[in-house]
């Protein structure tokens, strides 16, 4: 499982799998059935990263419909027989984990459920590269909250500077931060921003990320 001194955590949606349709098809499917008006992929792609609640709570409100009781966990079985109908992982991803392995352990963590994770993970035959998974409806708080990368920090026996977080948004850049770990922007995914966001590295690719987290680990000793 590579160098047990060194901990490379990735986010799910937006850094390992382009998941923005199938998540926007869910939000609008929902939208639809509340009676509303469905909202451009790329406008419910830049809602995503913060857990499905809070999704499902963006999308309605943008589309004039107040969030109830039933809104998430429609969401979910919406979501769920849509979650394979086009996320794939971005091209290169599966070479570029391969190659990142030696570095140190893998990981995923995600505000993403943890049955979708792993789900995905699975089909797309990613999961034998990770030894943990921690999703958003574990015993931990959501990104950004630096709980679940503290635990995870300390599951594998490594410090934080010797841990690497790659991610696609500010959701990700503020979870590294807080638990002093090293950040890798993956520019490449749909919750990127035009801004540019506080790094240690950025990647315009996957296949630029062994290169890049070879070169972050180098750099720490």
């Amino acid at each position: 499982m590579g160098d047990l001194r060194r901990l490379i955590v990735f986010d799910l949606d937006g850094t390992l799998v382009d998941s923005r349709r199938d998540l926007a098809d869910a939000a609008n499917a929902l939208i639809i059935e509340r009676g509303g008006t469905p909202l451009p992929e790329e406008a419910i792609g830049r809602m995503v990263g913060d857990g499905a609640a809070m999704l499902v709570r963006r999308a309605l409100s943008a589309a004039g419909l107040a969030p109830g009781d039933t809104s998430l966990p429609r969401f979910l079985e919406l979501y769920d027989t849509r979650l394979l109908r086009t996320t794939r992982a971005y091209p290169g991803i599966p070479e570029a984990l391969q190659a990142i392995r030696p570095y140190g352990v893998l990981a995923v963590l995600t505000n993403k459920p943890r049955a979708h994770t792993q789900k995905l993970l699975h089909a797309l035959d990613l999961a034998p590269l990770f030894a943990t998974v921690i999703g958003g409806d574990g015993p931990f708080p959501r990104k950004p909250d630096p709980q679940s990368l503290q635990h995870l920090v300390t599951e594998h026996h490594v410090s934080p500077r010797h841990t690497v977080l790659v991610g696609d948004s500010p959701i990700d850049a503020a979870t590294a931060r807080a638990a002093g770990t090293v950040f890798c922007l993956a520019r490449y995914g749909f919750g990127a921003q035009a801004t540019p966001l506080e790094a240690d590295a950025a990647v315009d690719s996957p296949g630029a990320l062994p290169v890049a987290i070879a070169k972050l680990l180098t750099q720490v000793g």
